[in-house]
């Protein structure tokens, strides 16, 4: 029998000057510490689709597969 799905919610908060080290490559992944207290490491590739002029900022929910990788991410808030 498969584990269920894991969903991970987090805020961020990155502005964009400090998004291009993570968009040059400098940084490969942003550390955040989910709502349940867990601390999470996430590809930066990952975020940039949530990348505006002014950076990444809002709630978001990751959801893992049953090997804890990451299935899906998306902005929630």
């Amino acid at each position: 029998m498969k584990a269920p799905h894991q969903q991970i919610r987090f805020s961020l908060s990155i502005s964009a000057k400090l998004f291009l080290h993570y968009y040059q490559g400098h940084a490969q992944a942003v550390i955040v510490q989910a709502e349940d207290g867990r601390r999470v490491q996430i590809p930066a590739h990952n975020l940039r689709q949530f990348v505006t002029q002014d950076g990444v900022f809002g709630r978001f929910e990751m959801v893992l597969d049953e090997n804890n990788k990451m299935a899906s991410i998306r902005k929630i808030g």
